[in-house]
C-alpha cells in the first residue's frame, strides 16, 4: 500500500509540474499573440480533468495571468483606450449573441464555415506591414463603425466557440484598424480580460475551479505574461508576428481535426 501510495503521489507531483509549465508556456504565449486556451485546455483534458472543469481552470488561469501583461502594457502606454471604450461593449453583445446562436445554429456547419476563412488569417499573420505607433490617426469611419462592426463579429465568435479569439483580434487591429502589432497585442489584452470576467464569474458560481492545485499554475502564468509582455515591448512586431502565426495555424489545425477529421 505504501508503495502504490507513493508512486500515485509521484504522479500526481509530475503531472502537476507538467501544467505549471503549460501554464507558463500558455501565459508567455497569450501575452504575445494570444491562445492560451489552445494550450491549456488540451493540457488540463490530457490530465484528467472533466472537459468543464478543464474550462474552468482554464479561465481562472488566463484571466489571473493576464493582468501581469495589462500592467506590463499600461505602463509602456501602449494600449488603445478610445479603441478599447468603443470596442469592448460591441464585443461583449457579439459574445452574447454568439452564446445565444449556439443554442439554435448547427455547430458543425458553423464550425466548417470558419476553418475555410482561417487560411485568411494565415496569411495576414504571415504578410510583412510597415511599423505604426500607438499614436497613429485613425478615421472616425474606423473608429465609430468600422471597429464596433469587427468588434462585434469578433465577439460573436468569442461567444459561438471562442478558441484564438486574441488572435483574430491582434490580426484585425493590425490590419483593419492600422495598429503595430505591439500595439495591437496591447490592446487587445483589455479585450481578453473583459470577455473572461463573465466566464470566469459562471465557472466560478458552477464550481467549476480546482484553486488548491490552480494556485502554482496562476503564479506561472502571471510570470510567463509579465515575461512575454515585457519581451513583445522590447522587440516589437518582428517578435509577434511569428508567434501569431504559429498560434494561428494551430487554431486551424484544431479546427480541422475537430469539424472534418474528429466527427
Amino acid at each position: 500500500m505504501y508503495v502504490e501510495g507513493s508512486v500515485l503521489a509521484d504522479s500526481f507531483v509530475v503531472g502537476l509540474c507538467l501544467l505549471i509549465v503549460a501554464s507558463f508556456v500558455a501565459g508567455f504565449i497569450d501575452s504575445v499573440a494570444g491562445g492560451a486556451g489552445l494550450v491549456l485546455v488540451p493540457s488540463f483534458i490530457l490530465a484528467g480533468l472533466p472537459p468543464q472543469t478543464a474550462l474552468g481552470q482554464e479561465k481562472l488561469v488566463s484571466t489571473l495571468g493576464t493582468l501581469s501583461a495589462i500592467f506590463n502594457f499600461f505602463k509602456s502606454e501602449k494600449i488603445r483606450w478610445d479603441l478599447v471604450t468603443i470596442g469592448v461593449p460591441a464585443a461583449l453583445i457579439g459574445a452574447y449573441i454568439g452564446a445565444k446562436a449556439i443554442l439554435y445554429l448547427d455547430e458543425n456547419t458553423a464550425g466548417k464555415v470558419i476553418v475555410l476563412m482561417m487560411p485568411l488569417g494565415l496569411l495576414l499573420a504571415f504578410l510583412p506591414k510597415r511599423n505604426n505607433d500607438a499614436k497613429v490617426e485613425i478615421t472616425s469611419f474606423k473608429k465609430t463603425l468600422l471597429f464596433p462592426a469587427v468588434a462585434l463579429i469578433i465577439g460573436f465568435y468569442d461567444g459561438f466557440f471562442g478558441p484564438g479569439t486574441g488572435s483574430l483580434l491582434i490580426i484585425a487591429l493590425h490590419y483593419i484598424m492600422g495598429l503595430s502589432l505591439l500595439t495591437a497585442s496591447a490592446t487587445s489584452k483589455i479585450f481578453n480580460f473583459s470577455s473572461n470576467v463573465g466566464a470566469f464569474v459562471s465557472f466560478f458560481m458552477a464550481g467549476k475551479m480546482l484553486f488548491a492545485i490552480g494556485i502554482p499554475m496562476v503564479i506561472a502564468s502571471i510570470l510567463g505574461n509579465y515575461l512575454g509582455s515585457h519581451m513583445t515591448i522590447k522587440k516589437g512586431d518582428s517578435f509577434i508576428r511569428p508567434i501569431l502565426f504559429v498560434m494561428i495555424l494551430l487554431l486551424f489545425v484544431t479546427m480541422v481535426y475537430k469539424y472534418y477529421i474528429g466527427k
